[in-house]
Order: C-alpha cells, then structure tokens, then sequence
C-alpha cells in the first residue's frame, strides 16, 4: 500500500527537474501541481526563473499542463499570461484531471511525469494513474487549512516509509 505513495524521484525544487534527464527517459509531458509546488500558494504569478524553466521544458518539446485542486480564477490567472494549459478543481487524487491533461497533450500515459508537492493528492493521484511521479519540497512552509490536514498525514507516511528504509532524504 505505501508503495502507491511512493514517489520515483525526489527533488527540492521544480527547477531541479531538468529537460534532459526527462527526455533521456523518454518524457514527452508534465502534469504539475501549481500551488506550494510551482510557487507558493498565495502568490498571483510566476517568478522569472520560473519562466525561464517552462520556456527550457517547451523548448526541448516537453509538454506541461498545470492540474489544481485551486478554483478556476486561482489558476486561469497563473496559467493564462503564460499560455499553459490547465485544469482546475482537478479533485486529486482522483484520476480524471490526469487523464484529461494527458489527452489535451495528446500522450499515453507512460509519456508523463506528475510534479508535486503532496503525497496524498499529487503523488498518490499520479501513482493509482500509472504515471511516474517527482515529489518536491513544498515552496512555503504555510498551507491553507485543508493542506494542513494532508500534511500531517503525510508526515506520519514519510515516518513510516523512512523506517522501512524505502526513503533516505530529508524533509
């Protein structure tokens, strides 16, 4: 069962993921969370690094697709200056947001990798998918109330996990 929470690949940021490590494992496509995981989750808009790392990513023919829990306004107002493709009230960990970002890529499944910050709503989502998925270091420490709960359910599953020997980073 911890398994299906399990991330393939652990980074501290997004800007950690590089376009050749995905290519070179045949990654056509990035579905990634927006807020905590992209930027924090009460600022408006993309910072330039953040910019210039979609621009590498489309440049080497990876295709991204924002899936937010967010409402509709919250992401539009992220996605649409920088001509990204969304879906909001994606109710992750549920699998249609995925599939759906998938098709709007025009992809499989295998060609994808998920990028987020929560095990419960990101990683989980992307792992009952069968996509790879990439956990990174939430980009605030604060979350809104509902993440609070997620979180404290994720620290007792990355306890466990550490114990059991399956994770060997830190927090």
């Amino acid at each position: 069962m911890l398994k299906k929470f399990f991330p393939d690949q652990h980074v501290k940021s997004v800007l950690d993921v590089a376009a050749e490590e995905l290519r070179a494992n045949n990654i056509k496509g990035i579905i990634t969370d927006l807020d905590n995981t992209l930027v924090a989750w009460d600022e408006p808009s993309a910072p330039p690094r953040l910019i210039e790392w979609f621009e590498r990513m489309r440049a080497a023919g990876i295709a991204i697709t924002v899936v937010s829990n967010n409402n509709e306004s919250r992401v539009r107002a992220f996605c649409e200056p920088l001509n990204i493709p969304y879906v909001s009230r994606a109710r992750k960990p549920m699998r249609r947001a995925f599939k759906r970002a998938i098709r709007q890529m025009g992809l499989a499944k295998e060609d994808v990798v998920v990028i987020g910050d929560q095990l419960l709503t990101d990683i989980y989502g992307a792992k009952r998918l069968g996509a790879r998925a990439i956990l990174v270091v939430p980009v605030k420490s604060t979350d809104g109330w509902m993440t609070r709960i997620n979180r404290k359910i994720e620290r007792l599953l990355l306890s466990i996990m550490r114990k059991k020997g399956f994770i060997h980073w830190e927090d």
